[in-house]
């Protein structure tokens, strides 16, 4: 199937609740007020009971309990609770797939999160931008699965999803891969350019007529979200890991063996998002 006809198969797009989109909106609009934004949440059942769950949850540290949207996005602050909604809206817009399994996909990518948000603080990067970036990188597997499910199949039995090598299958096959089809999404979804940027740079960062951060972020992420999910042994992550693009961005490998917390604890307490 070619590029153009994936995005004409309505059925593979998912749909996201109308509060979702305006909250993605809410990045190209400086004036948008945060009290309607926690008006119109506080309307979404499963939307506000998701929220309210992640800032009642560990990953927070809340020393009260917070019952309502308004205390929410009064304790967590705006860009983060935009972060949540978003992620919540991408994680839901996607039902049972054959041949996919969601929870892992989601956990992946869950990973990929909280990891590109850790390694963003270092590089002096947006934090919120690398979460909901590293969240959505893969997105386009799932778009390409509900499409074209037979041909997607097939190119699993060679590269799973978690694989390395499945941007280079994806290419030969149909001359695009999923980075491609999660840009055009974004660019659909009315994200910021610099996301589309970041999810179709992401594999190869190194090889843009313009280096992008964002990029890179999320290529390193991806590489230890994936040691994480296939157990890597010491080793194996030291023969892996992209020293050229952590090179690139000013990061020691020790930053991203060593120093960064362990991402059972990055990603404690956002295990909501991905049920």
């Amino acid at each position: 199937m070619n590029f153009d006809s994936l995005f004409q198969q309505q059925s593979a797009l998912p749909t996201i609740p109308k509060v979702v989109q305006e909250v993605i909106d809410s990045f190209n609009n400086e004036d948008v007020s945060i009290e309607e934004i926690a008006r119109k949440l506080a309307a979404d059942q499963v939307l506000s009971a998701k929220l309210l769950r992640l800032a009642n949850s560990s990953y927070y540290h809340s020393s009260r309990s917070i019952g309502t949207v308004d205390d929410a996005v009064l304790m967590l602050g705006f860009m983060t609770v935009r972060t949540l909604v978003i992620s919540s809206g991408l994680t839901g817009g996607f039902k049972a797939m054959p041949g996919v399994d969601l929870k892992q996909f989601w956990r992946f990518s869950m990973y990929t999160a909280v990891i590109a948000k850790w390694i963003a603080k270092q590089v002096h990067g947006n934090s919120d931008v690398a979460f909901t970036v590293g969240l959505m990188h893969a997105i386009g597997q799932l778009v390409m699965h509900a499409a074209m499910p037979e041909q997607t199949l097939a190119i699993d039995k060679i590269a799973g999803p978690l694989d390395a090598r499945r941007v280079s299958v994806e290419q030969t096959s149909f001359g695009y891969d999923f980075s491609d089809v999660g840009a055009e999404l974004a660019r659909r979804w009315r994200f910021p350019d610099n996301f589309g940027v970041a999810i179709k740079g992401f594999p190869d960062p190194l090889n843009a007529a313009k280096f992008d951060l964002m990029s890179g972020v999320i290529h390193v992420a991806v590489w230890r979200a994936r040691a994480e999910e296939n157990a890597y042994s010491d080793e194996e992550k030291e023969a892996t890991i992209p020293i050229d693009v952590l090179k690139k961005m000013g990061l020691k490998k020790e930053a991203v063996l060593v120093d960064m917390p362990p991402i059972s604890e990055l990603a404690a307490g956002l295990e909501d998002l991905v049920d």
